[in-house]
């Protein structure tokens, strides 16, 4: 079954599936001669623009030796994915929703983003993350430690992802306020402050912009816009998140095309990439 364009939910099962491939050490060859098909056929599937039918996931999952839970959860998504549904904003309700979006961002050949309140996960120091995870516990999820280990460990793995490919693009505008407001302690704004330079410093495919507090006319004050872009061959996905619970995927082209103008729009009214330098600098030093 070739499918016109990849929705979401293809390009998320797509994604999972050679995440899956690549974990148990196979080629797309021996995936494609399991289900009596060619390696392009597998390719199509991982770039989201074919979905498997249902007993050709469960041999795929089988060859991969995927159980459980993992299991139920990739097999619910390819459903979603065969309904052939148009462009429209999706919700992942199903577990491992974080998963997927760090699938979506480790295959983006460019990422923008913009956070009002909060330093972007991608950018976020350890001590930050932890303080960040700790201020929310017992508040969003019944207090855990085990939980709150569990996803710095995983935003520090996506990070990790991020900076292994070098080639990919990245532009994310901070507001002001995210700069100024404590997380955990002055100690752990001291050394986000530091980490963002560094990035700034080191990171060539990077571009941090600040958003001022006084700048008016910021046409999305509720922050949390991410649009991944992946190259003229698939459609842009954007990506509106929100403090807790799911999270707003949309893939229709008027949609993303609304999101990446509000991007743009916010990067005209931020500081240069040398002025956002010296003003975190400047910020660093006061505290």
């Amino acid at each position: 079954m070739v499918n016109a364009r990849p929705t979401v939910e293809r390009r998320q099962l797509g994604l999972a599936l050679k995440r899956l491939r690549e974990r148990s050490g196979l080629s797309q060859l021996a995936a494609g001669q399991h289900i009596g098909k060619d390696d392009s056929r597998i390719s199509k599937i991982e770039d989201g623009l074919a979905t498997p039918k249902a007993e050709d996931l469960v041999k795929l999952l089988e060859l991969y030796g995927v159980v459980g839970d993992e299991r139920e959860t990739i097999e619910a998504l390819g459903a979603v994915a065969r309904k052939r549904q148009p462009a429209r904003a999706y919700i992942d309700l199903l577990p491992d929703s974080f998963q997927r979006f760090s699938d979506l961002e480790a295959a983006a050949a460019k990422i923008r983003t913009y956070e009002v309140a909060v330093i972007p996960g991608l950018l976020q120091s350890p001590g930050y993350i932890d303080a960040l995870f700790a201020a929310s516990d017992d508040v969003w999820w019944a207090s855990s430690e085990v939980r709150r280990k569990n996803m710095g460990e995983f935003r520090r793995r996506r990070q990790e992802l991020l900076w292994q490919a070098k080639e990919k693009e990245l532009h994310f505008v901070i507001g002001e306020g995210a700069l100024d407001e404590v997380n955990g302690s002055t100690e752990v704004m001291r050394e986000q402050l530091g980490h963002l330079l560094n990035l700034i410093d080191t990171k060539p495919n990077l571009t941090v912009q600040m958003l001022p507090k006084t700048v008016p006319n910021n046409p999305a004050r509720g922050g949390g816009l991410t649009v991944f872009e992946f190259g003229i061959s698939l459609p842009r996905i954007g990506f509106a998140s929100v403090v807790t619970g799911p999270s707003t995927f949309y893939d229709g082209g008027e949609d993303t095309s609304n999101m990446l103008r509000a991007l743009y729009r916010i990067s005209k009214l931020s500081l240069t990439p040398e002025e956002t330098r010296i003003a975190i600098n400047q910020k660093l030093e006061t505290l």
